[in-house]
């Protein structure tokens, strides 16, 4: 894709910085500054989400995550990583290349990664019954 930015980064088009690099992966700091150590891990096949890309494609990706993930654990300081992935507009998915988001954790941190929501009245039977795959 020409104008996809992580496409760019990967070219080295665009400036990041790397935290982790394989033949299939590439793995860089969020410029959101929002959480320290905010990592994104993306394949160097462009592919949009989830929901496109090759199965053998996202293996590679989590793999990556979990590298990075237990690095962050055993041996950067870190109790915990959240690992979040936004599919579609819908779902707030801001750049379309796939991408999971590595935000690593301390116990007491004070940082909230899931919404918000009051909970919602509904009967989880029915809605089982229209989601799950016979």
């Amino acid at each position: 894709m020409n104008d996809c930015i992580f496409c760019k980064i990967i070219k080295g088009e665009i400036p990041s910085h790397r935290i982790y690099e394989d033949e299939d992966t590439y793995a860089f700091l969020d410029i959101a500054e929002d959480a320290i150590g905010h990592t994104l891990v993306i394949p160097k096949f462009h592919c949009e989400n989830v929901l496109d890309c090759p199965p053998e494609t996202l293996d590679k990706v989590m793999r990556t995550v979990q590298k990075i993930a237990k690095h962050y654990i055993d041996n950067c300081g870190y109790d915990g990583v959240n690992i979040l992935n936004c599919n579609n507009e819908s779902a707030h998915q801001s750049v379309y290349h796939l991408h999971f988001h590595i935000i690593p954790r301390k116990n007491g941190d004070g940082m909230w990664w899931w919404a918000k929501e009051p909970k919602k009245e509904m009967n989880l039977r029915e809605i089982c019954e229209k989601l799950k795959i016979i």
